[in-house]
C-alpha cells in the first residue's frame, strides 16, 4: 500500500507527560537500551552498547551542530519578539555558505508575537559589540522572510548567534534552555553548523562507549543533514498523503560513500533517523546518477514520495558506485543537496540495517519510520517501554531497532 493512504491514527500512543524526559541523565552513557530484534525485546544499559552489535557494523552517525537559532527582540515599545531562525533563502548555495555572511543575511524565520510587529518596524537586539536588526521582507504561508543585518561587518552570521541566540530546545520540554543544555544538546561529534535540533540518538554516546566500540572492531563515518524545526511538527492530516514532509541540508563526503560501498554485506547501523534518512536518500540519489550522470546537483534532491515512484530496481552497490563516479564528473569533494524523503510503512530499506533512536512522539513522522522498520511489532516496543520505566524524547533513553526486512 502506498503511505499516502495511512491513517495517522493508526500511529498513536498515550505519552504521560511524567514520562517525557525534561532533563538529560548526568552521564550520557547511563541511559537505558532496548534491543528490538527477529520479533522479541530485551533490555540494557547503553554502555553496553558494543557488547550487542555485531563485530563487522558500520555505525553512521549525523555530525550536524545546532546552533543559537532563537533570537529575542525588543519592539521600540519594550516588548518581545521571538525570531526562529529555521533555514537559509534559497539566494544562498547552502547552509555554510549563509552562515557566512558579513554585514546581513536573510532567512527563513518563525516569528513568535507577529501580529504585533507593525509593517516597516525594525526591530532591534543589542549586544556590548554590536547590534543585530530584523525587518520583514516577505510573509510566506508557513513562515516569514527575515533580513538580519548588524553593524560589526567583521562579523559571520555564525558569529551573531553564538553572542546572542539561545540554543532552541524541543517544545515538549516546556523549560527555557539552560546552560547545561549547550552542551548536552549537542552530540560528540557536532561539527556542521546548521540544525535547529540535536540528532538525539547520538546524545548517549561517550568517549569511553566510542573507544570500547572501536576495541571491538566496529568501525563508524560520519555524514551530514541539518535538522529542521519539521522535525517536531505534528501530522495533522488524517491521512499521510495531505501531509508535506520538510526538507532539509545534507552533505556527504566521498569518503563516507566510498565507505558505505566498502561495507557492502555487511551490517549498516544508522545512529538517529535523520541518518538513517540520509542513507535511504543516497540510495534514490544513485538512482538518478545510475541513469544520467549529467543530472544536476538540485535535481539530485529526494522528494517526498519518490522512493515510492521510482521503482528502486537499482542494485545498492550500483547506485552508490553512481554516486562516486557523479561526484568525479562534477569535480565535488562533497554531496550537497536536500532530502524531503518521508519514510512510512511500505517503505523498503536499501542501505540501512538497524537503527539506534530514541522513543518519539506520538502521531508523528518519526514514530512512522519506526513502523516502517519493525512493523506492527512497534506498538510491543512502545508498550514494554512504558511499562518498564523508560524515558522518552530527545533527552531519554535509547533503543537498537534491527530490521525486520534484512535477511
Amino acid at each position: 500500500m502506498h503511505p499516502a493512504a495511512l491513517r495517522i491514527q493508526d500511529y498513536t500512543y498515550h505519552l504521560p507527560d511524567d514520562r517525557i524526559a525534561r532533563y538529560p541523565l548526568p552521564d550520557r552513557d547511563a541511559s537505558k537500551l532496548l534491543i528490538y530484534k527477529d520479533g522479541t525485546v530485551q533490555e540494557q544499559s547503553f554502555i553496553r552498547l558494543p557488547e550487542v552489535l555485531p563485530t563487522d557494523s558500520l555505525l553512521v552517525f549525523n555530525q550536524t551542530k545546532v546552533v543559537n537559532a532563537r533570537l529575542l527582540f525588543q519592539k521600540p515599545s519594550g516588548g518581545i519578539i521571538e525570531v526562529f531562525c529555521l533555514e537559509p533563502h534559497q539566494q544562498y548555495a547552502d547552509i555554510s555558505t549563509a552562515m557566512a555572511q558579513h554585514n546581513k543575511v536573510w532567512w527563513h524565520c518563525l516569528v513568535g508575537g507577529a501580529a504585533k510587529w507593525k509593517p516597516g518596524i525594525v526591530l532591534t537586539l543589542k549586544h556590548v559589540d554590536f547590534t543585530l536588526s530584523a525587518k520583514i521582507v516577505e510573509r510566506c504561508p508557513t513562515d516569514f522572510i527575515i533580513e538580519l543585518s548588524w553593524d560589526q561587518q567583521d562579523l559571520t552570521f555564525s558569529e551573531i548567534l553564538k553572542a546572542v541566540g539561545k540554543i532552541p530546545l524541543p517544545p515538549y520540554l516546556n523549560r527555557t534552555a539552560e546552560d547545561s543544555d549547550a552542551i548536552r544538546y549537542q552530540t560528540l561529534f557536532a561539527s556542521e553548523e546548521g540544525s535547529v535540533a540535536a540528532p538525539t540518538a547520538s546524545l548517549h554516546f561517550t568517549d569511553a562507549v566510542l573507544a570500547a566500540l572501536q576495541a571491538t572492531g566496529i568501525d563508524r563515518t560520519l555524514l551530514t543533514l541539518h535538522v529542521g524545526a519539521g522535525t517536531f511538527k505534528p501530522v495533522k492530516a488524517d491521512v499521510i498523503g495531505d501531509h508535506s514532509m520538510h526538507a532539509e541540508w545534507l552533505e556527504v563526503s566521498k569518503k563516507t560513500l566510498s565507505r558505505l560501498l566498502e561495507q557492502a554485506g555487511k551490517p549498516v547501523i544508522a545512529v538517529g533517523t535523520t541518518a538513517l534518512r540520509t542513507l535511504e536518500s543516497l540510495y534514490w540519489m544513485g538512482c538518478k546518477a545510475a541513469k544520467d550522470l549529467s543530472v544536476s546537483m538540485e535535481d539530485l534532491a529526494v522528494s517526498q514520495w519518490e522512493p515510492y515512484e521510482a521503482g528502486g530496481k537499482v542494485p545498492v552497490a550500483t547506485a552508490l558506485q553512481a554516486l562516486l563516479n557523479w561526484m568525479e564528473q562534477h569535480h565535488r569533494s562533497t554531496l550537497v543537496t536536500k532530502t524531503q524523503i518521508l519514510i512510512a510503512p511500505g517503505y523498503r530499506f536499501k542501505i540501512i540495517d538497524g537503527l539506534i533512536t530514541n522513543f518519539h512522539q506520538p502521531q508523528s513522522t518519526l514514530l512512522l519510520l519506526v513502523a516502517a522498520l519493525i512493523g506492527e511489532d512497534w506498538k510491543r516496543v512502545y508498550d514494554y517501554a512504558l511499562a518498564h520505566d523508560f524515558r522518552f524524547l530527545s533527552y531519554g533513553d535509547s533503543s537498537l531497532l534491527w530490521n525486520r526486512q534484512s535477511p
